[in-house]
């Protein structure tokens, strides 16, 4: 049961007008995945499912970006399920304990992004599915044991601080839609 929740916010995700062809190659291996792995949220599966969250500001101007301690580069705020099969719940919770910041709201309901990434260590592959956030006005962020700093930056600059393709896809569909 748990799985079929997660493929069935895939199969929505495909008919909305933020799924991307560079996606679809990516859409495919997360249903193979999902449909031959019962433990698909676990950390101790060689690949696993994680949420992420782009938050945006109040004004939607900025995207808080975080510079990942692990990975030493800056991405998105995101992390493991741990066994949660409600990813949206999970993309909530960990924006929040990375960001200390409270009250983020959905800005829609569904997915913005799927991305298949590799990780150094046993973790092999993160199936990472990222919803869009915003922050109430005049919050402040706090920064996490997990990160070496947290940074608002225009959607604009995302390149000075990222190479990272699906970073920088995350920023243009942000920047196309709203």
């Amino acid at each position: 049961m748990q799985r079929k929740n997660i493929i069935a916010l895939l199969d929505e995700y495909e008919k909305n007008p933020f799924f991307t062809s560079e996606e679809k190659p990516f859409l495919e291996r997360f249903r193979n995945f999902i449909e031959h792995n019962p433990r698909c949220f676990e950390r101790s599966n060689r690949g696993h499912i994680t949420g992420s969250a782009w938050i945006l500001n109040h004004e939607g101007t900025k995207a808080l970006l975080t510079h990942h301690k692990k990975l030493n580069s800056w991405f998105q705020l995101g992390g493991h399920a741990d066994g949660d099969s409600d990813i949206k719940r999970v993309a909530l919770k960990e924006a929040q304990e990375e960001s200390g910041i409270e009250h983020l709201q959905f800005l829609m309901p569904g997915i913005l992004d799927i991305d298949i990434h590799p990780i150094p260590g046993p973790c092999e592959f993160h199936y990472d599915v990222r919803f869009l956030l915003q922050a109430p006005a005049n919050k402040t962020f706090t920064v996490s044991d997990e990160s070496h700093d947290l940074a608002w930056v225009d959607l604009d600059k995302i390149s000075e601080y990222s190479s990272e393709r699906s970073v920088l896809r995350l920023a243009e569909k942000v920047k196309k839609k709203f």
